[in-house]
């Protein structure tokens, strides 16, 4: 009974960026079974994720670092730029501490490495997401 009287809470909408289509379908594939999330949208480029956060208002940016045309960490400061609210996690093959060092600066809200996604990335997703 408790359950059929809580209302039901709307998902973290996220927007994947990275420009490695397996890893987008490995994580498109992973956040899928939860269905406290909705994968809104994918940006293979920082270029397309600074244009599809301003279209989709994503809760959650999951950024990739490397990226060609502009990289994650120049899209990650423009969209906080436009955006002071945004919420972005990276997401890279490295932990080089200058790296994190400047996706703060750039205003990433978080960092995870790739080898760590799984259940840490939907925890992180939801610490984000939720107010």
């Amino acid at each position: 009974m408790e359950a059929a009287t809580q209302a039901k809470v709307d998902p973290v909408r996220v927007l994947i960026v990275d420009d490695e289509p397996l890893f987008v379908e490995v994580v498109e594939t992973l956040l899928a079974f939860d269905e406290r999330i909705a994968v809104v949208g994918t940006a293979e480029n920082g270029l397309e994720a600074v244009d599809l956060s301003t279209t989709l208002a994503p809760d959650v940016t999951l950024m990739d670092i490397s990226m060609p045309l502009v990289d994650g960490i120049e899209a990650t400061r423009r969209i906080r730029e436009d955006h002071p609210t945004a919420c972005i996690l990276m997401l890279t093959g490295s932990d080089i501490a200058a790296e994190i060092d400047r996706s703060r600066q750039a205003g990433a809200a978080g960092y995870l490495t790739k080898d760590r996604v799984g259940p840490q990335l939907v925890e992180a997703i939801l610490d984000l997401g939720r107010p």
